[in-house]
């Protein structure tokens, strides 16, 4: 979502810089020649149709509620995109400490990835979940996920968090597959 809301502002920074280049494009024209025609925008031709339109016209009452919509739009797509952190223990009062999904993640799949027979991991974390799917072709998931849960629950617990994820653990192995 953080990058639907990167490319909106940006496309919509990139609107309003043109049309505020043209405005003082126009505005420079018509100061350096004030008597001929427009150079790109027909603003009189605009300017003479929205001096005939009332503030209570249908037009106008759509247009405002079209931007009244897209503005909530744009400030709910902005009040999801924000950081999601997780919370450690706080080491002084005055001192709040948060690590990134990614950080825990990345802890957590150096761990599973330094245990024996385990081939490759990924791992996705969350401040309520972490998932693993680890890959393994010497042992089937029987064997592999509960010692794969063990270290990763005893990783979590050593790591200061406010609140234990709940851990997931998946294994991929050919013996699996038999």
């Amino acid at each position: 979502m953080r990058v639907f809301v990167r490319l909106l502002s940006t496309l919509l920074a990139l609107a309003v810089a043109a049309a505020g280049g043209l405005i003082a494009l126009e505005v420079g024209w018509h100061w350096w020649r004030p008597g001929d025609a427009p150079l790109l925008l027909p603003w009189p031709s605009w300017q003479a149709r929205l001096s005939e339109l009332q503030w209570t016209s249908t037009g106008i009452r759509v247009v405002a509620g079209i931007t009244a919509a897209a503005g909530l739009i744009l400030l709910l797509a902005a009040l999801v995109a924000r950081r999601r952190s997780i919370r450690l223990h706080d080491p002084a009062p005055s001192v709040s400490v948060t690590t990134s999904p990614r950080s825990l993640a990345r802890l957590v799949g150096h761990r599973v990835r330094s245990q024996d027979n385990v081939d490759g991991a990924t791992v996705t974390a969350s401040a309520k979940k972490v998932r693993i799917r680890a890959v393994s072709r010497l042992e089937d998931e029987r064997q592999l996920r509960p010692r794969l849960a063990e270290a990763v629950t005893h990783l979590l617990g050593e790591v200061p968090l406010t609140e234990h994820p709940k851990v997931s653990v998946v294994v991929d192995s050919p013996k699996d597959r038999r």
